[in-house]
């Protein structure tokens, strides 16, 4: 066992970098004259996939600090369960890049297939969450104590909740693309509001 710093430094690190990468989709538009604003506001769906994903982003990173000021030691497990999340995070920005544009010049088809790719991401990162509070739940030793391994037993329902809807998100996306970005906004605004749990 090790204790936590280097796993919060590259953690950091990583959330930091694809937080970064996100911005890189939104470009300036080649416009003619007169018609800048016209083809600023055809970017909309840049802007909803940028701000889906950087709040997904950031409060990935707030959990992953609030659930690190639970954690006093670090084994091989949970090592490769906080690996698994840094790896779906990492991931984000393609599915973010893919679904604007498919928002901005996709079909119906290509619309349909973004967002359930982005749904799909987003459920696998919420899985990874679970793994990550299944581990701790099972293995109170790394975090001192009962109490916390009764919260990180506790947090696995969000993880649930997380893979549901986002799952429910896939589904609505099949029939109707554009009714399942509500639930990308809303579903990091739900885990902000909830990062610090119940001490």
């Amino acid at each position: 066992m090790s204790d936590t710093r280097r796993v919060e430094a590259f953690s950091d690190g990583v959330f930091a970098i694809a937080i970064t990468l996100l911005v890189l989709d939104l470009t300036v538009p080649e416009f003619e004259s007169g018609q800048l604003l016209h083809d600023l506001v055809h970017l909309w769906g840049a802007y909803i996939a940028y701000v889906s994903s950087f709040l997904y982003i950031g409060v990935i990173w707030l959990n992953h600090h609030n659930a690190f000021t639970r954690i006093d030691r670090i084994d091989s497990g949970l090592q490769w369960a906080n690996l698994s999340l840094l790896f779906t995070t990492a991931l984000l920005p393609f599915p973010t890049a893919v679904l604007s544009a498919a928002l901005q010049s996709g079909g119906a088809g290509d619309r349909r297939t973004a967002v359930v790719l982005y749904a799909l991401l987003a459920g696998a990162m919420a899985a990874s969450w679970l793994g990550l509070y299944q581990r701790l739940s099972r293995h109170p030793e790394l975090s001192d104590g009962v109490d916390n391994a009764a919260f990180f037993a506790q947090e696995r329902r969000r993880a649930w909740l997380g893979i549901a809807s986002y799952g429910i998100a896939a589904c609505v996306g099949l029939i109707y693309p554009l009714a399942a970005l509500p639930f990308f906004l809303a579903l990091p605004v739900f885990y902000a509001l909830t990062a610090e749990g119940k001490r």
